[in-house]
């Protein structure tokens, strides 16, 4: 494994293990497994979340003839981050996005404050963050972020069971936040990915629209 913090923190062509797997139609086991061998380069990042080179699957695609993987990486892929400190909150949305079959790379994290140390490198597209946690919060993450130049153009969606007051009587969230209430809704949120994979797709032209029509619906 290449250990370099520095091609981590340089380079965009990457993905996670989970979508590594599904573009090589193995197990997550057997990419870990190629890691460890260095048949597919990767790195970890200070979260120790692993990160694969792009352009080591293209070429274990390549060796092992490997069809339709190669079209398959090249399509615009979502990066999302989400953040929740309950472990079954993170399982049913990682579930349901593996369900659904959109191109994105998901990473899963715990706590806000191991958001924040690892968002310059992730960059993600979207984040999803709960607001109650424990420790650095929802709110405060979400309140740095915001003069963080990395997160601008990063869709943010806040999970809660908060009401719109209590949230206000927390100071409120960044303008651009959507909030979507627990529990989650699965119809709702496969809509939210349907219409971003649209637009890196270059099929819908304005985000900003998108986002409200999905908040009110």
């Amino acid at each position: 494994m290449n250990p370099s913090k520095t091609t981590a923190e340089s380079s965009d062509d990457y993905c996670g293990t989970f979508y590594a797997a599904k573009l090589l139609d193995l197990s997550v086991g057997t990419v870990q497994s190629l890691v460890e061998k260095n048949e597919l380069q990767a790195w970890k990042t200070r979260g120790g979340h692993r990160r694969i080179s792009m352009q080591s699957i293209l070429e274990y695609q390549q060796r092992h003839n490997i069809k339709g993987g190669l079209d398959r990486t090249r399509q615009p892929r979502l990066k999302v981050l989400i953040v929740d400190d309950d472990s079954v909150t993170l399982e049913i949305i990682r579930a349901m996005i593996d369900k659904w079959g959109f191109p994105m790379d998901c990473t899963l994290m715990a706590s806000a404050l191991e958001a924040l140390l690892d968002f310059n490198t992730l960059r993600p597209d979207v984040l999803i963050t709960d607001l109650r946690m424990q420790g650095v919060d929802g709110f405060e993450l979400l309140k740095t972020l915001s003069a963080t130049p990395a997160a601008n153009g990063t869709a943010v969606v806040a999970l809660t069971g908060m009401t719109p007051e209590e949230i206000e009587e927390r100071g409120g969230l960044p303008s651009s936040t959507i909030v979507c209430q627990k529990p989650i809704n699965s119809q709702w949120l496969n809509g939210f990915f349907s219409a971003l994979v649209a637009i890196r797709q270059d099929v819908a032209p304005n985000i900003g629209k998108i986002q409200i029509e999905s908040q009110d619906n």
